[in-house]
């Protein structure tokens, strides 16, 4: 069993930083669902007004997360975070908005249903934003 639990260390280890993004992405997505869910079917929101509501808390989820534990971000003084903070959501605007395209494309003009369209829109989100936040929002400064 030792073996096992250092094999297994030993990989995440290896691909912290990737495993990390799997594992809160992984909580974004299911915090993004549950709210969207809550939204749409419980307080009976317009897809589209639960999806945009379901994002701002998840993105604030999403920033603390990232900047912690998944990119460790160094920055401390407040020019930094805030230039930092303003590139995070900036780049979720935009997948917001790819978010909100695909889901008005899948649901109302494919007739996709809503819930299995949103799994699907989370999914690209997810890898949009990890590729965003690697190279442009928490990349090493050199």
């Amino acid at each position: 069993m030792k073996k096992l639990w250092d094999f297994c260390w030993g990989m995440y280890k290896e691909h912290e930083e990737g495993m990390n993004y799997l594992i809160f992405g992984f909580l974004a997505f299911v915090l993004n669902y549950v709210l969207y869910f809550l939204f749409s079917s419980v307080m009976q929101m317009h897809y589209m007004l639960a999806t945009a509501v379901s994002w701002v808390l998840t993105v604030v989820f999403a920033y603390w997360t990232n900047r912690t534990f998944v990119f460790k971000s160094k920055n401390k003084d407040v020019q930094s975070l805030g230039k930092e903070f303003t590139a995070f959501i900036g780049a979720r605007v935009a997948t917001e908005v790819l978010e909100l395209v695909l889901m008005f494309l899948m649901v109302d003009v494919a007739g996709i249903n809503e819930y299995f369209s949103k799994l699907v829109c989370q999914v690209l989100v997810i890898v949009a934003n990890y590729f965003l936040s690697k190279l442009w929002i928490f990349k090493e400064k050199k």
